[in-house]
């Protein structure tokens, strides 16, 4: 294809899109007013204020901007809260905190008939509060 025809082509195309860019975005101003009207008249029905839309458009935006500022990661807590294990296995002394899918050393002993509780683990005593 010549330089020039390839160039009149991509113009015309072009063209077209916008033309076609423009005519969606009457459509979407055409939709925008029953959609608003809509919205008032559930915010009327369900005496939904203004102010209740915005505390909570800002704590989503504050999230979303939390977020990105993780790199793009979902928004976790500033800190996990870390679990202690309830479980001890005696011969490897590896530990399991009794959440998830039990380990292969604690379903293997119950499938042999021992009880779950011969590898629990003691935990101190925690001091009573006033």
């Amino acid at each position: 294809m010549p330089r020039a025809s390839y160039s009149a082509e991509k113009n015309r195309i072009q063209k077209e899109i916008d033309k076609l860019e423009k005519k969606m975005q009457q459509l979407k101003a055409k939709e925008r007013k029953p959609m608003i009207a809509s919205i008032v008249k559930s915010m009327r029905d369900y005496d939904i204020s203004l102010e209740d839309i915005a505390v909570i458009y800002n704590r989503k935006s504050a999230t979303r901007a939390a977020s990105k500022t993780a790199g793009g990661a979902a928004a976790r807590p500033a800190s996990k809260r870390v679990i202690p294990p309830k479980y001890r296995d005696p011969n490897t002394g590896a530990t399991w905190t009794g959440r998830g899918k039990a380990p292969r050393w604690i379903s293997d002993a119950e499938a042999t008939g021992v009880s779950r509780d011969t590898f629990l683990i003691e935990q101190p005593a925690v001091p009573a509060t006033i």
